[in-house]
């Protein structure tokens, strides 16, 4: 017998969750904004390491950058106490991200649903490995939609990663107020 009670209050709870927060708080509730002094070492971090890595690729004539690392410039930067934002995340989740869609486009293709299978199998691999890194799944998304060959798990999913995080530990511990990583494992 169907509790017609019991769902309607599921039901009146799910969109409370999903759009009761929005009326609970109006166009001028405050937000958690950073000390400007955050946001101008944030911004610089950022400048400095894309700007490096960029040098780097072009001087070596090597892919070291990807559109991922813009988002992991954000955590590590932006949020260098996340979780998600230290160097086991960084490193650990670009690469799983990378090698679980390597496997997956040279197994099955690139066709729609072998994307949805590498971006869902990466998230899964990083969460099983305890790498959990947003940017990644778009990693798994970069290599299905430009089909690389195995080397993109070196260049520049590994030693771009590992660029972006020498320069989030010598940046960010240059400042007071800031300590990074907050752990390396």
């Amino acid at each position: 017998m169907i509790d017609s009670k019991k769902i309607q209050l599921k039901w009146q709870s799910y969109w409370f969750k999903t759009f009761g927060r929005w009326r609970s708080c109006p166009l001028t509730c405050p937000t958690d904004r950073p000390h400007h002094r955050h946001i101008i070492w944030s911004w610089i971090g950022s400048f400095l390491a894309i700007t490096a890595t960029s040098y780097l690729a072009v001087k070596t004539n090597s892919p070291l950058l990807m559109a991922p690392f813009g988002a992991t410039s954000v955590l590590i930067f932006g949020v260098p106490d996340s979780p998600l934002a230290q160097p086991r995340n960084v490193i650990g989740g670009n690469f799983f991200g990378a090698l679980t869609s390597l496997m997956i486009l040279h197994c099955f293709g690139s066709s729609p649903w072998a994307m949805g299978m590498a971006v869902s199998s990466a998230i899964g691999i990083m969460q099983l490995t305890g790498t959990l890194h947003p940017p990644s799944g778009a990693v798994a998304l970069v290599v299905m939609m430009t089909k690389p060959d195995w080397k993109f798990l070196l260049t520049p999913a590994f030693e771009g990663s590992i660029i972006l995080v020498l320069c989030a530990v010598i940046f960010n511990n240059l400042a007071t107020d800031r300590t990074y990583p907050n752990h390396w494992l």
